[in-house]
């Protein structure tokens, strides 16, 4: 079949679509639309007075004694999760004037941004997450995992993990988590706890969290909650610090609020899962020789862009090509120097060795080393020559440290000037690279699919599939 018949579809980078040429006899799996609640704000009201297995929060906050004398810590993500906490049609101000009238003034409020191991926020985007005047009203922190003085130990959980928690939220009277329920490449779901773990936890203990044995779990995977390791590990952690209250919100295609979910740390979260599950699943009877997806809000960079891959493989054959569209746009496009060291050690040794050498004794855990160990799961299901990563803000030469092929060794000739053009040369290019050589080896053409949501839809085979 000519390229020139083939059908135009659009491909999700950044704030607009590439258009992209794809047999017209591939599919194009997508979640199903839903439909964004009417009023947030009436919305949010109603859960805090009549939230999932708890009382109201205004009758926790009477329960733990005068509120002009209560310290409260309030949870909230970082910029690496699209979570709508700014403005009035968020669910930050409506929460926050609900605490303020029971009593409890701003100066009594610590927001702490849950950054894990992540680097801090800065200025500019504290202010795009939360809004102006959250940001000049209340006192904002950082979480910082390797700071000794601002963190506590708490204790072991099961597993032997030693804990310490942040401690500005670990001494606060009344202690509130918020964020976004979607699908976790390792938690199987995000929210709920994992504001605690990995959110405000120590470097000590997020070491074990994305440890290799948990990691190498079947069931540490999209949508699994059930003997998940790292769901249970991050549960149990939230259980013994103790969280009074979760605001969880989960969203549609366009980042908004379709559910608002308020209340006890595991009903609410429970209940929020159960919709997301029913929202993002895509149903296949089998799976694919080429997929085309890409990284989605998430992917800021190639680290992130790892939940992308991986939601990929459930629709994609053994040995088969995965092609993913990257947009970039933070400040390091490929991830922390960790990152970025690890990354090549992986490409070096192959998943195998790479995680043998994170079990071994002598290794010193290193911030990061988790992602690279997802991408291994990527590279042992099709090869590193399996993937193609195509991405316009990495540097053409910084690919020779990244696992798969380049976009650019499909480029020939002029290149198109902009990050549009150039990546959307990339993929039409690669992808008709592809579709000629499985012609040429197997005297039939491959079978292609498009995952137009990125990592927020998720192929699930059919039973039999």
């Amino acid at each position: 079949m000519k390229a020139t018949a083939w059908k135009r579809v659009g491909v999700p980078f950044g704030g607009t679509d590439l258009t992209i040429k794809i047999p017209s006899q591939a599919r194009v799996l997508g979640i199903s639309s839903t439909a964004p609640l009417p009023g947030v704000k009436a919305a949010v009201e109603h859960i805090l007075n009549h939230p999932i297995g708890t009382p109201g929060l205004r009758d926790i906050i009477a329960g733990k004694g005068s509120p002009d004398r209560l310290k409260v810590a309030l949870v909230v993500s970082d910029i690496t999760r699209p979570v709508p906490y700014r403005g009035e049609g968020g669910i930050l101000l409506p929460l926050l004037r609900h605490i303020d009238q029971s009593g409890i003034p701003p100066s009594a409020i610590r927001i702490i941004v849950a950054t894990g191991m992540h680097r801090p926020s800065t200025p500019e985007e504290r202010v795009q997450m939360m809004g102006k005047e959250v940001v000049r009203g209340y006192a904002i922190e950082d979480h910082d995992s390797e700071n000794p003085s601002g963190l506590r130990y708490v204790g072991r959980t099961q597993a032997g993990t030693p804990v310490s928690v942040n401690r500005t939220f670990l001494e606060a009277d009344l202690k509130i988590c918020t964020g976004l329920v979607e699908s976790h490449f390792m938690a199987g779901f995000s929210g709920g706890r994992k504001s605690l773990c990995p959110g405000l936890v120590d470097r000590e203990t997020v070491q074990r969290f994305h440890g290799p044995l948990f990691l190498a779990d079947p069931r540490a995977d999209n949508l699994i909650l059930e003997g998940n390791p790292c769901h249970e590990e991050a549960l149990q952690i939230a259980r013994m610090v103790g969280v009074d209250f979760i605001l969880n919100v989960t969203v549609n295609e366009k980042y908004e609020i379709t559910g608002v979910y308020g209340g006890d740390m595991v009903a609410a979260h429970q209940r929020a899962c159960e919709h997301v599950r029913q929202a993002i699943s895509i149903p296949i009877d089998q799976p694919f020789d080429i997929i085309l997806t890409h990284g989605g809000y998430a992917g800021l960079n190639h680290y992130q862009t790892a939940k992308a891959a991986c939601a990929a493989l459930e629709a994609l054959k053994e040995g088969g090509t995965l092609i993913i569209a990257g947009c970039h746009g933070d400040q390091d496009p490929v991830g922390s120097v960790e990152y970025a060291t690890l990354l090549h050690l992986l490409k070096l040794q192959g998943p195998d060795r790479y995680v043998e050498i994170l079990k071994s004794p002598s290794w010193q855990f290193t911030k990061d080393q988790w992602e690279p160990q997802m991408w291994g799961k990527v590279i042992k299901e099709v090869g590193d020559a399996g993937i193609i990563y195509c991405c316009p803000q990495i540097p053409e030469g910084d690919f020779c440290r990244i696992p798969g092929r380049s976009g650019y060794a499909f480029l020939e000739g002029r290149r198109p000037a902009t990050p549009e053009g150039l990546v959307q040369s990339m993929i039409q290019k690669a992808l008709k690279a592809v579709h000629e050589d499985f012609d040429r080896r197997y005297g039939a053409e491959p079978t292609v699919a498009l995952l137009r949501d990125g990592p927020y839809g998720i192929p699930v085979r059919r039973p039999g599939a």
